[in-house]
This record gives C-alpha cells, sequence and structure tokens, in this order.
C-alpha cells in the first residue's frame, strides 16, 4: 500500500521506523512539523520523525500550518498515495488533507478510544488510576478524536510506571498494531465502528499550574500523579519560597494525626508528609537548580529545610 505518513514527535517516530523495517507499506512522502530551536543554544532542530526520514531518503516537508493551504493540498494529491497515517503530527488537519488520498486518513492515538480524546491521553490514564491503557488506530474525522475505529490494543498499567515509561511501551504497541493491519488495511476500513458517544472522555492538556500538588488529596492519589507527571511538569510543592521537584514517591499506610501538608518526618528512608489520606514518602527530589537526588543525600546537606511539624505549601 502507498502512503504518506504525518507525525513529529518521537512516538510518532517509532511508527515510522517500524513501517519502514518491516517494509509494511510503500512510504512516498513524509509530513513533519517545521524545525524549532533547541536547547540552550536555541539551534534549530529536526523533529525525531524527519531525522528517520531522510536517513532512508523519503522525502521530508515542513508547512507551518494546512488550513488554506493549496499548494500542499495538491500537492499531497499528487503522490496518488492509498492512504494517510497520521500519528502525532500536531497540527490541524482540514477536511481537504484528511480525505486528499484514495483511502482517506488514519490515526494511531494514545488511548482506548472513546476513553481519553485528547492532547494527553498516556498522562491522563495514568492520573485517573485506569488499570488499562493502549492505542486505537481509527479513521481521522474532523471533530477531535472522534473517527471510527479500525483497531484497538491494550497492555496493563504496571505500579510503577511513569507517563515515560508508559509512552514509550504504547510507541512500541502502537508501532506493532499498524503494521500488522497495514496487509489487512483496506478491508478494516470497511469493517470500523463508530465510538460510543457515552463513553466518552477528555484528557485535556497538562499545565505547569496543575503540577503543584495538594496535600488534601489521599496519599495513593498523589503518588499517581507524580507518576503522571514525569518527564514534565513534574510535580511540585512550595517550601520555604523553594520550589521543589517530586521524582519518587511511596505510599505509606500510616495514620496520623498531622494536618495535610506538614513534614511528619524527614530521615534516610525519606520525606514522610501528612496527606487527606495515609503518608506519601517522597524518595526522590529536585532541589532549585540542581540536579535529581534521593532523598537521603539531600538530608546531608539541607536538613534544615525539612524540619517535622513544618507546613508545605504555606
Amino acid at each position: 500500500m502507498k502512503i504518506i505518513f504525518a507525525g513529529t514527535p518521537d512516538f510518532a517516530a517509532t511508527h515510522l521506523k517500524k513501517l519502514i523495517d518491516e517494509n509494511a507499506a510503500d512510504i512516498c512522502a513524509v509530513y513533519t512539523q517545521p524545525d524549532r530551536p533547541k536547547g540552550r543554544g536555541h539551534h534549530l532542530t529536526p523533529s525525531p520523525v524527519k531525522e528517520i526520514a531522510q536517513a532512508n531518503g523519503i522525502p521530508v516537508f515542513q508547512p507551518e500550518s494546512l488550513k488554506n493551504n493549496t499548494k500542499e493540498i495538491e500537492r499531497i494529491k499528487s503522490f496518488g498515495a492509498d492512504l494517510l497515517v497520521v500519528v502525532a503530527y500536531g497540527l490541524i488537519l482540514p477536511d481537504e488533507f484528511i480525505y486528499a488520498c484514495r483511502l482517506g486518513s488514519i490515526n494511531v492515538h494514545g488511548s482506548i478510544l472513546p476513553r481519553w480524546r485528547g492532547a494527553a491521553p498516556i498522562q491522563r490514564s495514568l492520573w485517573a488510576g485506569d488499570s488499562q491503557a493502549g492505542i486505537t488506530i481509527m479513521k481521522v474525522a474532523p471533530a477531535l478524536d472522534s473517527g471510527d475505529i479500525i483497531r484497538i490494543a491494550a497492555i496493563d498499567i504496571h505500579h510503577d510506571d511513569t507517563s515515560m515509561s508508559l509512552y514509550e511501551r504504547l510507541a512500541e504497541l502502537g508501532a506493532d498494531t499498524l503494521c500488522e493491519m497495514m496487509p489487512v488495511m483496506e478491508r478494516a476500513l470497511l469493517m470500523s465502528v463508530p465510538q460510543d458517544p457515552d463513553e466518552v472522555t477528555y484528557a485535556h492538556k497538562l499545565t505547569k499550574e496543575e503540577a503543584f500538588i495538594d496535600f488534601r488529596e489521599p496519599a495513593d492519589v498523589l503518588e499517581r500523579y507524580v507518576r503522571a507527571y514525569i518527564p514534565w511538569p513534574v510535580a511540585c510543592f512550595n517550601l520555604q519560597k523553594n520550589i521543589i521537584k517530586i521524582h519518587h514517591a511511596e505510599v505509606i499506610d500510616s495514620d496520623t494525626d498531622a494536618e495535610p501538608g506538614t513534614i511528619v518526618s524527614a530521615d534516610r528512608e525519606g520525606l514522610d508528609i501528612a496527606t487527606g489520606k495515609g503518608l506519601l514518602r517522597i524518595t526522590e527530589l529536585q532541589l532549585p537548580n540542581k540536579k535529581v537526588m534521593k532523598f537521603s543525600e539531600i538530608l546531608n546537606s539541607r536538613k534544615d529545610l525539612f524540619t517535622p511539624g513544618e507546613k508545605i505549601n504555606e
């Protein structure tokens, strides 16, 4: 099958590389977002998808926008491709682009649709305490993640999964599933099924503001938030005007009379903070402008900062 691939980050690059390695499709062109400034030097850096496409001699196109972009619509039609495969492209697709190929467009989305439509499905599934995550291959439709379902593949969420580890596992799952489907894709498109509108939930984009955790929540909920916010925006709290980031935490099932947000103990085992239910033990954190460290290492030089009885976020 002759396809055009549209994607930008590592998640998409995993899919593109798998398609190439497995010779699962004839990829005639790749669309990805324009090079962006990156790093301290703000040098223009190609997307992971562009790097793979160029390494394999596939033509790359990087429009800033597709809206009212007649030139790109005509270009994509000129390839005579059977299908447009979209994976985390990051640009809004106008109808003319969606339906430019003979069979239209499909998308690989990082959730078990119709649950978690939207920008942050992997993070929100962890955040909510879901037992499973997955990918959905669906038809692209004008409304956000609303297309008919072609195939769903699911995996269990591990107790220690972060958004980063789940992201990596789902990227592999999506790539494998996409390659498996390519030989039968045309028939599968005819057998796709609509999403149940009563089951729809939305995975709203993460914000820096919500990284400040509220210790009135139960410890098990806060522990999930910590894992969901790795690698960004990273859960944090305010202590003596220091914004401290939490990189690993555990639930301690212990009763305490201390108010939520109170430091109960600080020793080599970790920093124990009272929550709405139970204790949250922080074992890895990051002080301002410092690297991530185990709490036991920080305690050697900054024991004065973590005084039992002191309230956090005040």
